[in-house]
């Protein structure tokens, strides 16, 4: 066949696709009009990660497949995020401004059809959803490189909003400017964990660049495309915002360098069945009180995949645990060991359980 015979065809899927995806729509604006009849909640992302999960596994079971299967995801999250449109529009609060890694974690995971509404900070991405002003929150909670965000630590210490999801975004930190010559930066712009995941590149490429310490990297690209004499370190989407050339790709010190996370709503996520929990307690003042506790979670088989103290506030040299262990708040086991620690602590709180990433 020649090319236009072939390109006819394609042109000719193209249509079919066309008319199914209006079906799919019609489809879910009935499954909305059900839900609103029934008050049911409008939005369902469990249901959205079974999606993926079986449109993945259908393609990788069928005879030789060509499309790529790690496409499936983003092509059907657009998909759904138009769809859900129909029925509700989400609203999506991320530490902002457009163009962070926030903002590019939180679009990967509810799509281009969601509105998306910056926060200057993080205790404003919560009072967001604390508020009502949106649906979900997007925060970092940590990162490979350079550990836990305690401003997020603590905004889960201080109000009651539940994690609902969590998303695992590779990070890869791009040196943008006005011009390629690395000769003729003086000023490096970035906030102080880009800086840090950086700074082996920085000082072997750039020892002479002084480091410039901005509230987001989005802001230090905007810092960089006035200042000619500088660069900045941000996403790929934030030169794309700026106008700035990528002069360096992937210059981070850990190239499995990644952020972890969390989906903010006023509810926890239902059990699926491979979930994970995160909870806070404080232990009483007592020599091995701490030992006590996690002997707990071990005496119920249950697998901390994480740990973390913070500062408790207003008490001196005391401190407040973060966990985040493996299963849902009401499978048997972890309920039976939030009761039990219940009685060594002086405080215990759930944060959320949701479907866990697996990393």
């Amino acid at each position: 066949m020649s090319v236009d015979d072939l390109r006819r065809r394609i042109d000719a899927i193209d249509d079919e696709l066309l008319q199914l995806l209006d079906q799919r729509a019609k489809l879910v604006r009935d499954v909305g009009k059900e839900k609103r009849d029934h008050a049911l909640p409008m939005h369902d992302p469990e249901r959205e990660q079974r999606i993926y999960e079986r449109l993945e596994q259908a393609l990788s079971s069928s005879e030789d497949p060509v499309f790529p299967v790690e496409g499936i995801r983003p092509v059907f999250r657009e998909i759904i995020s138009a769809c859900l449109s129909l029925e509700q529009q989400i609203s999506v609060a991320y530490l902002g401004p457009p163009g962070t890694f926030t903002h590019m974690a939180a679009k990967s995971s509810f799509g281009n059809a969601a509105r998306y509404v910056d926060a200057a900070t993080i205790p404003a991405v919560f009072d967001a959803v604390l508020r009502g002003a949106t649906t979900y929150g997007v925060a970092p909670i940590e990162n490979s490189t350079e550990g836990a965000v305690t401003y997020t630590m603590d905004s889960l210490l201080e109000t009651d909003v539940a994690i609902r999801g969590e998303i695992v975004l590779d990070v890869s930190q791009c040196l943008m400017g006005q011009s390629d010559d690395l000769g003729r930066i003086e000023r490096v712009y970035s906030h102080p964990q880009a800086l840090a995941q950086c700074r082996e590149w920085l000082a072997k490429h750039l020892p002479r660049a002084q480091l410039m310490v901005s509230l987001s990297t989005t802001a230090a690209a905007r810092e960089a495309a006035a200042d000619p004499a500088s660069a900045a370190i941000a996403s790929r989407l934030a030169a794309e915002l700026t106008g700035l050339m990528v002069l360096r790709e992937n210059i981070q010190d850990r190239k499995e360098n990644a952020t972890r996370f969390i989906v903010l709503a006023k509810e926890d996520a239902p059990a699926t069945g491979h979930d994970r929990t995160s909870i806070l307690f404080a232990t009483k003042d007592q020599r091995g009180a701490l030992r006590r506790v996690l002997e707990i979670f071990d005496e119920e088989g249950i697998n901390l995949s994480r740990i973390e103290s913070r500062p408790r506030r207003g008490e001196r040299w005391q401190y407040v645990f973060f966990v985040d262990l493996e299963g849902h708040r009401l499978d048997t086991n972890v309920t039976r060991a939030l009761a039990r620690i219940e009685t060594r602590c002086d405080m215990v709180r759930v944060l959320g359980s949701y479907p866990s990433t697996g990393e």
